[in-house]
């Protein structure tokens, strides 16, 4: 089992910066990826960045340049800093990893509001 504990989240207003943190306990040592991922009211569920036990990373198209995902895998944790931000940033975003025998575990949520 792994648990994840999010924190960061808040309101902001269009051009400032947030720092999202994820900080994973239980059977660390068994995570591959670590990732964000964010739902707005009304749409689905969607990937904004990860990043790999080997520090790989990917990203939304929406949020290339503006976002950087990091992990320090001695602190099993990830984070997401959000800078120009912009009010279709608001959602809810969810830190999320992925184990090696491939069961994905999410986190409570942290509410991102970004205003005009």
């Amino acid at each position: 089992q792994v648990q994840l504990v999010e924190s960061g989240g808040g309101l902001v207003q269009t051009g400032e910066s947030l720092r999202l943190s994820c900080v994973a306990s239980g059977r660390t040592s068994s995570i591959v990826t670590m990732a964000w991922y964010r739902q707005a009211p009304g749409k689905q569920r969607e990937l904004v960045a990860e990043v790999t036990r080997g520090g790989s990373t990917n990203y939304a198209g929406s949020v290339k340049g503006r976002f950087t995902i990091s992990r320090d895998n001695a602190k099993s944790t990830t984070y997401l800093q959000m800078n120009s931000m912009v009010p279709d940033d608001t959602a809810v975003y969810y830190c999320s990893i992925l184990t090696d025998w491939a069961r994905r575990y999410w986190g409570q949520g942290t509410q991102v509001t970004v205003s005009s």
